[in-house]
């Protein structure tokens, strides 16, 4: 698979089969981001860093933390991490499971966020958001983790804008209470 965008039920593809799965997933996270700062100017939205939460201050070494998609509203965060890939999940002794280094990711990103509030009271989540593929198995699971909700959730983008856009925006409406979305 040359970085194709998901096949149509009928086996025709959307883009052309140049671009290679790394830029794919690029364009992926850009449309996602960008989707987000154009219709909810409520939101803060970037790809932002997360500081390493240290008890000494020492982070030599230590790998940079760039988050896909970075939601804000006063003290609620949704971290998206936007996946693109072939198989959205991993198959272990013929059970399939979620690729554990971006859970492990994603568990990271949360919890050293939700660090820099302190004292203060917070909701941070985050959410792994795989590309759909034709796979029978889509991930579509939230989970309660040590006080913060991770999601795995899957965008279907073999549907019309507008529906693509309802997905996006259900997610919006889930992590933040009463946000509108700009006309």
């Amino acid at each position: 698979m040359k970085g194709l965008l998901q096949t149509n039920i009928d086996g025709t593809t959307k883009l052309m089969d140049f671009l290679d799965e790394q830029r794919m997933c690029r364009l992926y996270e850009k449309f996602i981001l960008e989707y987000y700062k154009k219709h909810y100017p409520k939101l803060t939205v970037s790809a932002s860093q997360i500081p390493w939460s240290l008890d000494d201050g020492i982070g030599d070494m230590l790998p940079v933390m760039q988050s896909d998609i970075h939601l804000q509203k006063e003290n609620t965060v949704l971290i998206i991490d936007a996946k693109y890939y072939s198989n959205t999940t991993q198959v272990q002794f013929d059970k399939h499971t979620l690729h554990s280094n971006n859970l492990y990711q994603i568990f990271t990103y949360v919890k050293n966020r939700e660090y820099q509030f302190g004292d203060e009271d917070n909701k941070v989540s985050g959410m792994l958001l795989y590309a759909r593929t034709d796979a029978l198995i889509q991930p579509d699971n939230v989970y309660q983790m040590h006080g913060n909700q991770i999601s795995v959730k899957t965008l279907d983008l073999n549907k019309p804008f507008d529906e693509i856009a309802k997905q996006l925006d259900e997610i919006a409406a889930a992590h933040f209470d009463g946000i509108e979305k700009a006309v």
